[in-house]
């Protein structure tokens, strides 16, 4: 009787995948994205103060539709920021391709080059690529994605119309019954709000980052 082969799975992909997932940068990046997630959202305002109808008016001119949104912004900043997140979310879920490009894209820069184990390179058709060799053809390929493909366009409306939202919302809400907390700076707005979220990130990965550097 003659043998049968059975076929068999190559594990080295899951077995990657796993060295990865429990490198320490990758869980320090979890962990501060989760207390960062946490910290944000435990300063979220009600949704019924954003959508009382009794507080929205027409401002009477430009000046005060100004100055309406700079009061907005700092109170609301965490409702905003899920507004763009939403506006973002469907206009991606609308566009799969863009969508698919955008998460490989991340991936690619997750598990090519952030969270790899430094022991562990790059091998595409039997060639190990160095970590500056890496960072190049990933520079190059978001390049590419953002600028030559619907990527960008389509991130670069949905912000548009994101913050064309929360600018209208921010001119009709009237702010008089709104108080900042008091260890709430009065100046800290939705850009700086979004800017200290970046850092966040950014200070969990660059460990990672500074290792191959």
């Amino acid at each position: 009787m003659s043998s049968q082969t059975l076929p068999t799975t190559n594990p080295q992909p899951q077995a990657q995948a796993a060295a990865i997932t429990a490198t320490p940068a990758f869980r320090a990046f979890l962990s501060r994205l989760s207390s960062t997630l946490r910290n944000s959202l435990s300063q979220r305002r009600p949704w019924y103060e954003l959508v009382d109808r009794s507080s929205l008016s027409r401002p009477d001119s430009l000046t005060e539709a100004a100055s309406r949104i700079r009061k907005n912004l700092p109170y609301f900043k965490v409702n905003y920021t899920i507004l763009l997140g939403a506006v973002l979310a469907v206009s991606l879920l609308s566009h799969p391709f863009s969508l698919l490009l955008l998460l490989a894209l991340l991936a690619a820069w997750a598990f090519l080059y952030l969270f790899r184990p430094s022991d562990q390179p790059v091998v595409i058709l039997g060639r190990a690529f160095s970590d500056r060799e890496t960072l190049g053809l990933l520079l190059v390929s978001t390049i590419f994605v953002i600028f030559l493909t619907s990527v960008g366009s389509l991130l670069i409306s949905a912000l548009m119309v994101g913050f064309a939202i929360v600018c209208v919302h921010g001119a009709f809400r009237v702010p008089e019954d709104l108080f900042l907390d008091d260890q709430e700076p009065a100046n800290a707005g939705l850009l700086s709000f979004l800017g200290g979220a970046a850092s966040s990130a950014a200070a969990a990965a660059a460990p990672a980052v500074a290792s191959r550097v």
